[in-house]
């Protein structure tokens, strides 16, 4: 079965950084898109990083566009998610994400494979 297992996540002051990781098994990297989505409650959940094609083409939403670096390790089966310049706004449930290739990647509703979520707070 296609499993996504986030780690990390934890709390941080305004500014500071923290990264994500997911390890997935059960499918391959080459033919599937893998992105970070967040989730508040309340709120729509958003694809903020994305990357796709056997070169890594990358995707990140504005909210996070020069402060987070989503980058992938094909031998460890890894995903992960540097954040940098994290904001109060940054805080939400980060759940990694998998789906297979095409159009849409940045749509979270296109996604079909889900972590557990990791739960990421940014104080003031």
């Amino acid at each position: 079965q296609v499993k996504l297992q986030e780690s990390g996540g934890g709390s941080v002051q305004t500014g500071g950084s923290l990264r994500l990781s997911c390890v997935a098994s059960g499918f391959s990297f080459t033919t599937h898109a893998l992105a970070w989505v967040r989730q508040v409650p309340g709120k729509e959940r958003e694809v903020v990083a994305a990357i796709y094609t056997g070169a890594g083409s990358t995707y990140y939403s504005d909210s996070v566009k020069g402060r987070f670096t989503i980058s992938r390790d094909r031998a460890k089966s890894e995903l992960s998610l540097q954040m940098n310049s994290l904001k109060p706004e940054d805080t939400a449930t980060y759940f990694c994400a998998a789906k297979t290739a095409g159009s849409w990647y940045d749509r979270a509703g296109a996604y079909t494979y889900w972590g557990q979520g990791a739960q990421v707070n940014v104080s003031s």
